[in-house]
């Protein structure tokens, strides 16, 4: 076969933005409506290159260190969260503050302080390095412990198990996280657990769809960033499926040998990924071949997030693209 034997395109449902990438979205944008430019933004919004480098367009000046904003600049903290040092350092420096933090992230972090006033300790299942990991062990001052994976169970040290809980980051594999709780139980016989799992609805609906589609198709493509927790589980999701995947940041990165062997190709997008840059690779699909697109059944996701106070009103903008 050839590139030519593309046949159809399944589309994964839901994929793309969830509410709390859309909410932080509008929160840049409705802020450089209404203080002008520029507005600056602690880490990328959100991990998609397209959206920052459109907002960057606009008048979003994305920073890692505070220092680099001047004082009583207006500043929106990413979707990720942060962590307690960074909000008083940014109150500090008199900043006109936007927190644009997810509000499931939030509900970790509010979960975090609440227990650890109680004397609880914490494992937090998650990625090192990962902003929001890094954000949600940033809500305390000590005794809260990483997990990465199956075998880091075995190796973490709580001073106490009496009053021990965990935590997730909401972006990681729902598998993966099963097994891993599975295992912390086992140890821990008197872990805390949160009344609803931290992995977010979002989260849960894409992985969900790609178990789906990955069955139906011979070749996934998940459009995303490679800095995209969520958007590499699907990959790996995927993949462990029995599937060949790929992820791509827009079609320019298709390339035709993966479509060879491949007459249904599926198509899915993590959560900070555009809907046009999905349709891209339809598109570019299409000139490979494919006559058929189709769209799965799957969950309609309702879910909306207020903005911040100082910003409603406003008349806000289509997201799709940047």
């Amino acid at each position: 076969m050839t590139a030519a034997a593309v046949r159809e395109v399944l589309l994964a449902e839901p994929r793309g933005f969830c509410a709390g990438v859309d909410r932080a979205i509008e929160i840049v944008e409705r802020a450089l409506a209404k203080f002008g430019t520029p507005v600056y933004v602690r880490h990328e919004i959100v991990h998609n290159r397209h959206v920052v480098e459109g907002l960057r367009a606009r008048g979003a000046v994305f920073v890692e260190d505070l220092a680099e904003v001047p004082p009583g600049a207006v500043l929106v903290f990413s979707a990720h969260g942060v962590s307690r040092a960074v909000q008083q350092e940014a109150q500090r420096r008199g900043f006109r503050i936007f927190d644009a933090t997810c509000p499931l992230v939030t509900k970790v972090h509010v979960e975090v302080a609440k227990l650890r006033r109680e004397g609880y300790e914490f494992i937090l299942i998650g990625h090192a390095g990962h902003p929001e990991v890094e954000g949600t062990m940033g809500q305390v001052d000590d005794g809260i412990h990483l997990v990465q994976t199956l075998d880091d169970v075995a190796h973490v040290r709580p001073s106490q198990t009496e009053r021990l809980a965990v935590v997730t980051q909401t972006t990681l594999s729902v598998d993966d996280t099963a097994e891993i709780l599975a295992a912390l139980r086992a140890r821990f016989p008197g872990l805390r657990e949160p009344k609803q799992q931290d992995i977010c609805y979002a989260t849960q609906n894409r992985q969900d769809a790609v178990k789906a589609l990955a069955r139906q198709v011979d070749v996934v493509v998940v459009v995303g960033s490679p800095s995209s927790s969520n958007t590499n589980r699907l990959r790996e999701l995927a993949e462990r499926l029995g599937v060949p995947a790929y992820m791509v940041e827009d079609a320019s990165q298709l390339r035709d040998e993966w479509f060879a062997q491949a007459p249904r190709v599926g198509v899915t997008a993590g959560a900070s990924a555009p809907e046009a840059l999905v349709q891209g690779v339809v598109q570019r699909l299409k000139g490979l071949g494919a006559t058929a697109v189709r769209r799965m059944a799957g969950p309609v996701e309702t879910m909306r997030f207020p903005l911040p106070k100082g910003l409603k009103g406003m008349a806000g903008q289509a997201r799709g693209m940047p």
